[in-house]
C-alpha cells in the first residue's frame, strides 16, 4: 500500500513525531491551516470515517482524547481549538486514510 500516514507510522517517512500508542500516532500537517495544525491518525489503515466499523467505534473517542491533550500541550486548549475529520473527496479529504485535523492558534470563522 502506498499511503502516505502508513508510511509515517511505519517509520519509512520522518516526521515529527507529537504523539504515539498502541491505537494512533500525531504530527503537524505539512500544509498548515492554523498556527497550531496537528494531525491525529490512526495506526490501523482506515481509509475514510465511513469505513469505521462498529467494533473500531472506539478509535475515534482516543483520537479525540489525543487531540485533547496535544490541545493543552500546544497551549491552545484555553482560547478554543477546532477538531475536523473530513470524510471523502467532496468533504475535503485529500489523504485516504482516516485523520483527525487539531486547529487552534488564531480565531476560526463560524461555519454556521
Amino acid at each position: 500500500m502506498d499511503c502516505i500516514f502508513c508510511r509515517i507510522a511505519g517509520g519509512e517517512i520522518e516526521s515529527n513525531i507529537l504523539y504515539q500508542d498502541d491505537q494512533v500516532i500525531a504530527f503537524p500537517d505539512i500544509n498548515p491551516n492554523a498556527p497550531v495544525h496537528i494531525l491525529v491518525v490512526p495506526l490501523k489503515h482506515i481509509e475514510s470515517l465511513v469505513d469505521l466499523t462498529a467494533s473500531e467505534e472506539p478509535l475515534m473517542g482516543h483520537m479525540r482524547a489525543v487531540a485533547n491533550r496535544l490541545a493543552r500541550d500546544a497551549g491552545v486548549s484555553q482560547k478554543g481549538y477546532r477538531l475536523v475529520v473530513n470524510c471523502g473527496p467532496e468533504g475535503g479529504q485529500l489523504v485516504p486514510h482516516l485523520h483527525l485535523h487539531l486547529l487552534g492558534g488564531r480565531k476560526m470563522g463560524s461555519l454556521g
